[in-house]
């Protein structure tokens, strides 16, 4: 039979474990909150960039999932805000998504409570990932957000890919 005290140290170990592993309701997405939305950029790392240039089927698709994640966000409350006062700022942003912070200094200018970035990341014209992160504005934290990897290179995987993300992890009860 266990001794009393092992008991209860085993449980000062786990219950902390335990407490993590649960949902915070500290990180869902406030509603009514405004969101600077800064876009998805493509990330070529395939090389065939490199040989061919931009490919412009690509560059529809990056429009073609931002459109899916404002119709979504659109849809479910959170509004977002004129990111216009810091169009020169994000012109000038090679990725908003990977910018030490950027993203959440912008964010701060423009008054929103939260941040969105995204990329595509494509490793070849088969094997490509989609990732977004929301971010809290006044604290820099993360709050929601995924990466998923996709097969092919279409409009119908970019759009799963970015529907799945918003589904099961922006938007999850």
């Amino acid at each position: 039979m266990p001794d009393r005290h092992m008991l209860r140290a085993a449980l000062l170990v786990c219950l902390p474990l335990a407490a993590a592993a649960q949902p915070a309701t500290d990180r869902e997405v406030p509603e009514g909150a405004s969101v600077a939305f800064l876009g998805i950029t493509l990330v070529d790392t395939s090389t065939e960039g490199d040989y061919f240039g931009a490919r412009e089927d690509e560059a529809a698709r990056i429009e073609l999932i931002e459109r899916v994640v404002r119709d979504r966000f659109e849809a479910e409350g959170p509004r977002f805000v004129d990111t216009a006062p810091v169009a020169e700022e994000l012109g000038r942003t090679r990725n908003p998504a990977h910018c030490n912070g950027c993203e959440v200094r912008m964010g701060g200018k423009l008054g929103a409570d939260l941040v969105l970035v995204g990329q595509v990341q494509k490793v070849s014209n088969l094997i490509l990932a989609i990732d977004l992160a929301l971010r809290d504005v006044a604290t820099g934290r993360f709050l929601r957000g995924q990466s998923v990897d996709i097969r092919s290179n279409t409009d119908e995987s970019w759009r799963r890919g970015v529907d799945y993300i918003l589904k099961y992890n922006v938007f999850a009860e």
